[in-house]
């Protein structure tokens, strides 16, 4: 019923009887009040797919509402540190943010099933647990601890592996490796022997120009063509197996959304999803154009060895039994999680699975 008031209120509605006129929107909307939010991005406004999931949960809100509810959208560190979002939202310096809540894996380490983990989820899991399993109201209940309501704000797809100065060709070659990775994936590479370093992506690109860092991860071709990585580093890995399906999030300050008439969070929530979808429709778009641009400028593309893959995803089960046992928020989602995924991967690798096997068969052949 609320979808269909808010509809009624906003004159999106045509009068069902004949011989009837819809009353104009405008007369509609009067009883709604005026509201400005503030949102504040962890990421660069260069990045148009990631950056621009705000863009479009702002303009759509705004479209929804004829202009009564206003987003303002403030790149990463222009009001609030890009991983400064969390505590800005929580104390209400802005009401809302869009972010990746890994970045906030020292606060608590369950924030990072709200993203993305080593061998977790791929997008299409991630939106399935959240909307139709588990993950979404028990993600609600954990961000509730934080004053926070959260939303999914996007999906990358399974990203790439990053961008290393070095080939690496064996286990060994991580040793003493300095890379810019952050949460989980952060920990494993950490066990494996390297130097994880935690740097906002626009910081990413000086680091490696100077040397200040061996490899970096970011998102994937698209963006990480934009960021200019292939400059200073040439050898792409893949996959990036701590990413498999990471969530971007819109965090709401929990009093800002529990004031918002129902009508206007029904708009939001439409807004979001709207801005969820999109952005992983606008990376499988532009990836691919983007892998072969990369290429054709001399990025050598190198899969990660068997033995790393192995000891990684090893390690990561370690990493998870032992923070399940000390943390009761990590355990609930993860083996929410868990059982999810299992059943979910056996049926992935069924259809989908086989037919993509045949269908990378037939390209390798060149039919």
């Amino acid at each position: 019923m609320e979808r269909r008031d808010f509809i009624k209120k906003t004159g999106l509605g045509l009068a069902a009887a004949a011989g009837t006129v819809a009353i104009p929107a405008k007369a509609q909307t009067t009883d709604l009040p005026v509201i400005k939010w503030r949102m504040a991005s962890s990421f660069p406004k260069s990045l148009d797919t990631i950056y621009g999931a705000g863009e479009v949960l702002a303009r759509r809100l705004s479209e929804i509402t004829e202009g009564k509810f206003e987003i303002r959208v403030f790149a990463g560190g222009e009001i609030v540190p890009p991983f400064g979002v969390l505590d800005a939202v929580q104390q209400n310096t802005v009401e809302i943010c869009h972010t990746a809540s890994y970045y906030f894996h020292g606060k608590n380490k369950a924030f990072a099933l709200d993203c993305s983990i080593p061998f977790g989820l791929t997008a299409r899991q991630m939106f399935a647990w959240n909307y139709h399993g588990e993950g979404g109201p028990l993600l609600r209940e954990f961000f509730a601890k934080y004053n926070v309501v959260n939303f999914l704000g996007g999906n990358t797809g399974t990203q790439m592996g990053g961008w290393f100065r070095k080939e690496i060709n064996s286990l060994a070659d991580l040793k003493g490796l300095k890379i810019r990775i952050p949460g989980f994936g952060a920990e494993v590479f950490s066990a494996l022997g390297a130097v994880p370093q935690s740097l906002p992506g626009g910081e990413v690109y000086p680091a490696l120009e100077r040397g200040a860092i061996d490899a970096a991860e970011w998102v994937g071709p698209y963006d990480d063509e934009k960021l200019g990585f292939y400059k200073v580093a040439k050898f792409y890995y893949y996959p990036g197996w701590w990413e498999p399906g990471p969530v971007l999030s819109f965090y709401v300050n929990k009093e800002q959304w529990d004031k918002l008439p129902k009508p206007y969070q029904a708009a939001f929530e439409a807004a979001a999803a709207e801005a969820n979808v999109g952005m992983l429709a606008a990376y499988d778009t532009k990836n691919p154009q983007a892998i072969q641009r990369l290429v054709q400028n001399g990025t050598q593309l190198r899969r990660y060895p068997d033995d790393v893959m192995k000891a990684a995803y090893e390690t990561a089960q370690k990493i998870y039994a032992e923070e399940s046992a000390k943390n009761p928020d990590f355990k609930k989602l993860y083996d929410s999680m868990r059982a999810f995924q299992r059943p979910s991967d056996i049926w992935a690798g069924l259809p989908e699975g086989t037919l993509a096997n045949f269908m990378q068969a037939m390209l390798r052949s060149g039919k």
